[in-house]
Order: structure tokens, then C-alpha cells, then sequence
């Protein structure tokens, strides 16, 4: 299997991400999930919603440059230090951005100007003139019932004007009327506009990705830019992780489950998980009956079925075992 458009995994501190809407979408439909990672905007201060760049497994990533998905781009590399005509044309193009912005945006408030109210719905002209008409007859009333004044903002006037610190706009008729719910113009605010950060760095011309691509694992591992799996522990994760992905199930990570993965039927928006995963690097690596029963009391209280995956490098293949709570007694 292989794609003649294959996915970019732009690798960073031997991590690899994806900044492409389209590749994550693409990913999905092979069974690749990953984890979303980034920070949203305007959601800054949460971490429940995240958006890109998409974080991959290493079993992902070596599961899509095996069967020809996807290359690795040392991202760090592809960055070249830009030349000065090269800057001089991108901050060009930044600037007439940002002037083509302002004049629409001037365009706009002059037509909102010229006539207010066919810039709002019918309901919202409506509520305007409720509310109009609510602060005229809260006027009205204030203007007829007669107020006593306080003796304590009389001490307090005579001690504001005594006192030199005291700024005379606090208590200005605008400050006044703005408590009363009077509207009072302000100056025209300078016409706002938005930097535009790309996703990917392909666009700009300091950004050579194809001399710094690699196709297979051995040509990353030798360019020091990927060296997963390099132990008989990851070799078992990977061969486990190709194994049920060949099965048509997707993976997630099991670590909050005590496993290696989840184990999907399914897309993981729509199902949810029916195994937790844990890998055994070999039929020679021991078990003990503490884990066995720990695991099926965890999977029972999840609703999960946990699954002890031995991986056989020399037969390359790998055995199942499924673990229930059977509560007998």
C-alpha cells in the first residue's frame, strides 16, 4: 500500500506532528486518529478543546511510513535562514494584507454610519427602541420625584475638593449621563485588523521540505531525525499496534486505563472502546497472577474487556488473550 500524495509528518524532537486540515481528515479514514494538541485562540485558557497540530503515536508513524502513507520531514532543517528580498516580498504582501483590510473595514463602519439601523434585524431595532424608551421615562422619573442628598456625599465632595489627587472627569456631566444609561459619543477607534498565521511553513520561500524528507524509517534513523522502534519492547508495540490496525480497529492511547491502548471497533466519535491493550514484548516474558487479576478487575470497572497481547518477533505475529472479571463466589 502506498499513496503518490503521502502525508507530511513534520517531526520535531523526535515527535510527529500534523498541521495539515486535509492530511488529518485523510488520517481518519485510515484508522488514525492521533491527539489534537494545540491551543485554540480564543479558548486559551482550557485544555478540554484543542485544535492543531495533530500529535501521532510513534507506532502511528511507523505504521504509515511502512505501508507508504506518509514521509518524514525534518521541520527543524527545513527552515532556511530567508534572505533579505525574501523578507522584503513577505512583509510586502503582510502590509498590503493589512491595508486591504482597514480600507474594507472603513468601508463598512461609513455604510453603518450613513444609515445605523439597516445594520441590525428587525428584532434588534426593536430592543433598541424598548430600551430607548425605558431610559427616557427612567429620566423622566428621576426629573420629578425629588432626591434628598446624603450628608455623607456632601463630606465626600467638600473632601474631593480639597483633595489634589482627585480627577475632576469622575464626576463630569459624561461620567454622569454614562451612569444614567445615556449614551455619550466617543472618537472614531482606529480600524482593527487580523494577522494571518499559515499552518504549515510550505508557503513561505526559506522552506525546503523535499531535501529534507524521508521515505523510510532506516533513512530517518540514519539522518538522526526518527529511531523509533529501537528496543524489543517498541518493536512488540509496533508489531501489536499493525496487527489490529490490519484488523480494521482503531487505537487510542490506554494509559489513563492501564494499558497501551484503547482498542476501537470502530471511529472513536462514534464507538466507544471494547479492549484495553497491554503489550508482552515476548512468550518468554513473565506475568504475574497480581497483574492478571488487577487487569480484570480494572477492565470489569471500566466496562472493558482487557486484552494481554503477546508479540512473537521471530514468528512475527501476535497471541490474544481477553480478560473478565467473572465474580464468582
Amino acid at each position: 500500500m502506498s499513496s503518490s500524495n503521502p502525508i507530511l509528518l513534520r517531526v520535531s524532537n523526535k515527535k510527529a506532528y500534523v498541521w495539515d486540515i486535509d492530511d488529518i481528515a485523510k488520517l481518519r479514514s485510515h484508522h488514525i486518529c492521533g491527539v489534537l494538541a494545540g491551543t485554540l485562540p480564543h479558548l486559551s485558557q482550557q485544555n478540554v478543546f484543542l485544535g492543531v497540530p495533530l500529535l501521532l503515536m510513534p507506532e502511528e508513524v511507523v505504521l504509515l511510513v511502512e505501508k507508504g502513507l506518509a514521509v518524514l520531514v525534518d521541520d527543524k532543517n527545513a527552515h532556511h535562514d530567508p534572505s533579505s528580498p525574501s523578507l522584503s516580498r513577505w512583509d510586502s504582501e503582510r502590509l498590503r494584507g493589512v491595508e486591504r483590510q482597514i480600507s474594507l473595514a472603513e468601508e463598512r463602519e461609513a455604510k453603518e454610519a450613513l444609515n445605523p439601523d439597516r445594520a441590525m434585524s428587525e428584532k434588534a431595532v426593536l430592543k433598541r427602541k424598548e430600551r430607548e424608551e425605558k431610559r427616557a421615562r427612567s429620566k423622566t422619573n428621576t426629573a420629578e420625584t425629588p432626591q434628598e442628598i446624603p450628608e455623607e456625599s456632601l463630606v465626600t465632595h467638600a473632601n474631593h475638593d480639597s483633595d489634589p489627587n482627585f480627577d475632576s472627569h469622575e464626576s463630569s456631566p459624561a461620567a454622569s449621563s454614562h451612569k444614567l444609561g445615556v449614551t455619550v459619543p466617543l472618537q472614531a477607534s482606529t480600524a482593527s485588523y487580523t494577522i494571518h498565521i499559515p499552518g504549515a511553513s510550505s508557503t513561505f520561500e526559506w522552506y525546503n521540505q523535499s531535501a529534507h524528507s524521508f521515505t523510510t524509517l532506516a533513512a530517518a534513523r540514519e539522518a538522526g531525525v526518527w529511531d523509533y522502534p529501537a528496543t524489543p519492547a517498541e518493536r512488540a508495540r509496533c508489531g501489536t499496534f499493525r496487527d489490529l490496525w490490519e484488523q480494521g480497529y482503531f487505537m487510542g492511547g490506554g494509559i489513563k486505563f492501564g494499558g497501551e491502548y484503547l482498542v476501537y471497533p470502530g471511529d472513536p466519535l462514534r464507538y466507544h472502546s471494547h479492549f484495553v491493550a497491554t503489550v508482552i514484548e515476548s512468550p518468554q516474558a513473565a506475568v504475574r497472577p497480581l497483574e492478571i487479576v488487577a487487569h480484570g478487575r480494572l477492565g470489569t470497572g471500566t466496562k472493558k474487556a482487557h486484552l494481554l497481547c503477546e508479540w512473537d518477533e521471530d514468528k512475527t505475529s501476535v497471541t490474544y488473550y481477553s480478560i473478565e472479571w467473572a465474580g464468582f463466589g
